[in-house]
């Protein structure tokens, strides 16, 4: 699993499979989406292209998408599973991951949750984690899934799948950053010899305007990591732009990360972040930002 992805969440169909392209010229190979993401259907256009275009194959790649929030339960699995292969173009995808630990009912004719006559989103209150992680197994076994893994699941619920569980989970993908360090969770993956995948690690600047415009969030509260004095002071000494310096903080405690962009350039930069080393100084420096929160906001966006 390489420890640098490109992260697609909220990026558009039609700009999607043109950044994935690019992403992949440029050495990326680890792509991740999801069924919520409406858009594995460009990234497999994209991958199709760039393997009949000779430059590269199916093994070079190694893609990651999760089940929704609306599939999560053990006779809806294969049907979700299915539909994406189909989306992705794939026979397989080499990471399969429960998006998160809650489940809606799900609308038949728009795959999105149902929504109740008072307009509230209709909640499956009798998710099964269990089940359904059952039926991923033997979807892993028939070769459909080579890797399994949650997402956005907290201690207590991955130690209950660990413990029903014949497999258990490989990937742990969360939102991690250096304002929410997640140092808890960590440790309890790395004695359960559980990869972790940072998703937001640069704060998710560009989900500003989303968050502003869709929940009338106060953008003056918004965090900007990447304006952080301390971690412009950092990338300054290093020649380095601050999303290099803070994905290197990451990579470089064995964190997978899938920064997200749409920009050539963006691209190019979060990829170049494996020639420096920070200094202990500057590590404890960056430590020292973690403001131990809970990303309430997050919860808005799996809804959607």
């Amino acid at each position: 699993m390489p420890t640098l992805g490109l992260g697609t969440w909220q990026a558009p169909p039609d700009v999607i499979e043109s950044i994935v392209y690019k992403a992949l010229d440029l050495g990326y190979r680890h792509i991740d989406t999801a069924f919520n993401y409406n858009n594995e259907d460009a990234i497999g256009n994209a991958v199709k292209q760039w393997i009949t275009h000779g430059k590269g194959t199916r093994k070079d790649l190694f893609i990651t998408t999760k089940l929704p929030h609306v599939g999560n339960r053990a006779s809806d699995v294969r049907k979700f599973l299915n539909l994406q292969l189909k989306r992705l173009q794939m026979d397989y995808v080499d990471l399969y991951l429960i998006h998160v630990p809650f489940g809606f009912h799900c609308n038949p004719d728009t795959l999105t949750p149902l929504v109740k006559e008072n307009g509230e989103y209709d909640l499956d209150m009798e998710t099964d984690h269990i089940s359904t992680w059952q039926v991923l197994e033997q979807c892993q076994k028939e070769g459909l899934i080579r890797n399994l893994g949650l997402s956005n699941f907290n201690q207590a619920q991955i130690s209950k799948i660990i413990m029903c569980s014949t497999h258990k989970p490989q990937v742990l993908q969360v939102e991690l950053h250096a304002y929410f360090q997640q140092q808890e969770l960590r440790k309890f993956c790395v004695e359960n010899n559980i990869v972790v995948t940072a998703y937001a690690p640069l704060g998710s600047p560009g989900a500003k305007d989303h968050f502003v415009s869709k929940y009338n969030y106060n953008p003056d509260t918004f965090p900007d990591l990447l304006g952080h004095p301390d971690v412009k002071e950092i990338a300054e000494k290093h020649n380095k732009t601050s999303a290099q310096v803070l994905l290197n903080f990451l990579v470089n405690q064995k964190i997978v990360v899938i920064p997200k962009s749409t920009s050539e350039k963006r691209l190019k930069d979060n990829s170049d972040i494996y020639d420096f080393e920070l200094k202990p100084a500057e590590l404890n420096c960056l430590k020292k930002l973690d403001k131990v929160y809970v990303a309430v906001r997050r919860v808005l966006s799996w809804c959607e």
